[in-house]
């Protein structure tokens, strides 16, 4: 099966609600091991593992470009022993892989592979925000199950039941205000939630919903970019990248959001074509290995469309 959906939408919540229904409570008493893989090169790979008697889960994808190693070794030792419950339910094992589509294209193939020759001891469940990033094989042998953001009313819903279970009341004022805030994250709308819970009990009144340190920093960037467009301007940006990068904020939020906010800054004419090789440096950054170098390209090209626009407006 291959949940897909936009963060926050509920998919992980999905995941476990199908393997209560296959294997019964017993899902959900985990324990997290660390299990050291061996590259080719004899690099020692440290991984993460959530696990229960039924199912384990793992994140291929903090592995870097090792990650078909991970996949290979771990996947064949799952699918070659058997399941020791004799009162389970099921006679297989569940394997959840989150982050699918970070994976690179030798450890789809991989999967690919597994997935044919191991299915009467293990199944597989993949989840990814998006199926555009993964191989066609591997979809084709997939139920494909797409995780549709809720709705505002169905934020509401979650919102009040979580008020009520704590228990507490929550003004429909402040309810919809973390709602827009929250973009359609559910998870982040919980968080935010109980965030001001913290700060203002009586949730009345003004609510000042604070942005996370790395949203704000993105915007300090695009600022820049269009504040002033020049070469030194140019590594300021680029020094700001790396302590984005070096704070372990994905690449591809990093642009995201840096795009988003200098659409906003900029005339209507520009918007589309800046939106446009934020997407064509997307794909090159998902392709090559130094992400620094995409990023930064892509605000060279903003600030040559930008300068464009300034000096000749007839023009742009």
């Amino acid at each position: 099966m291959l949940f897909y959906g936009p963060s926050g939408a509920g998919k992980k919540t999905r995941i476990t609600c199908t393997l209560r229904e296959l294997f019964g409570p017993g899902v959900e008493k985990l324990k997290i091991d660390q299990r050291i893989f061996l590259s080719p090169s004899k690099r020692k790979l440290e991984i993460n593992i959530v696990q229960s008697n039924f199912h384990i889960e793992i994140t291929p994808s903090e592995a870097g470009n090792y990650d078909r190693v991970v996949i290979q070794e771990l996947l064949k030792e799952i699918a070659q022993t058997q399941q020791v419950d004799l009162n389970a339910k099921q006679r297989f094992k569940v394997v959840i892989i989150n982050e699918a589509d970070s994976l690179s294209r030798d450890a789809q193939a991989a999967l690919r592979r597994t997935m044919e020759k191991y299915m009467s001891n293990m199944r597989i469940i993949l989840c990814a925000n998006s199926t555009s990033r993964l191989i066609a094989p591997i979809k084709s042998r997939c139920l494909l199950m797409r995780v549709a953001a809720p709705n505002p009313d169905e934020m509401a819903t979650v919102l009040n039941y979580v008020a009520k279970r704590a228990p507490f009341t929550l003004p429909s004022e402040a309810a919809k205000k973390i709602i827009d805030d929250s973009g359609g994250n559910l998870r982040k709308a919980i968080l935010v939630l109980e965030a001001l819970k913290m700060q203002t009990p009586d949730l009345s009144g003004p609510l000042a919903i604070a942005k996370p340190d790395w949203e704000t920093y993105c915007h300090k960037v695009a600022d820049l970019i269009v504040s002033e467009q020049s070469p030194a301007r140019v590594m300021e940006v680029r020094a700001k990248f790396y302590e984005l990068l070096s704070h372990c904020i994905p690449p591809t939020i990093i642009l995201k959001t840096v795009a988003e906010r200098v659409v906003e800054r900029v005339d209507e004419s520009l918007k589309a074509d800046i939106m446009h090789w934020a997407a064509f440096y997307e794909v090159r950054m998902r392709i090559g290995s130094k992400k620094i170098y995409h990023l930064e390209a892509w605000v060279v090209k903003v600030m040559s469309l930008y300068k464009v626009f300034i000096v000749l407006p007839s023009s742009a």
